[in-house]
């Protein structure tokens, strides 16, 4: 399964991917960020992410993608934008049949260091040692969207023998 991690954003949106083989069988495939220029107008950027978005999806061809979601209690003004952003960044995905899952930070937290209220070095550290790379990668946006790709992997294998064990998979 191929799978592709998301930490949205509207500054810097932070992708990776992975092929997934159930356990802890990872192997990398590609991350990097979508980056949109503070000076651009922001219906420019949020059609810069579209595409952007849409050159990724096409290059990695996902089946399914693990995306943060969101949740804010101060800044309104935020939140609207970067719903809007994660907005764009999901409309490739849909148009596209991939299947979306959404992880909260206390989750992708869980699924890497087996601790709910684990640090983000910590995740980053476990999501370095886990898919065996030299170093984390920057900016931590892309680090970020590593942890949700693995912590997706985790959800969607125990899914899956979930349902096989019950007999709800057709073979």
């Amino acid at each position: 399964m191929r799978i592709i991690g998301i930490d949205p954003g509207y500054a810097i949106i932070g992708f990776g991917v992975l092929e997934y083989r159930g356990g802890m069988d990872f192997a990398v495939v590609g991350f990097g960020a979508i980056t949109t220029p503070a000076d651009k107008p922001f219906n420019d950027r949020l059609k810069m992410i579209y595409d952007d978005m849409t050159q990724v999806l096409d290059t990695y061809k996902p089946d399914q993608m693990g995306i943060e979601k969101l949740y804010f209690n101060t800044n309104e003004t935020t939140a609207i934008s970067v719903a809007q952003a994660r907005g764009v960044t999901l409309l490739p995905a849909i148009q596209r049949g991939i299947h979306i899952s959404e992880y909260t930070p206390l989750q992708v937290k869980l699924s890497i260091t087996g601790y709910g209220r684990a640090e983000k070095k910590q995740v980053q550290e476990m999501t370095r040692q886990i898919l065996h790379l030299s170093a984390v990668p920057k900016p931590d946006d892309v680090a970020d969207a590593l942890g949700i790709a693995i912590c997706h992997g985790h959800s969607a294998f125990s899914l899956s023998g979930i349902i096989e064990n019950n007999g709800l998979k057709n073979h």
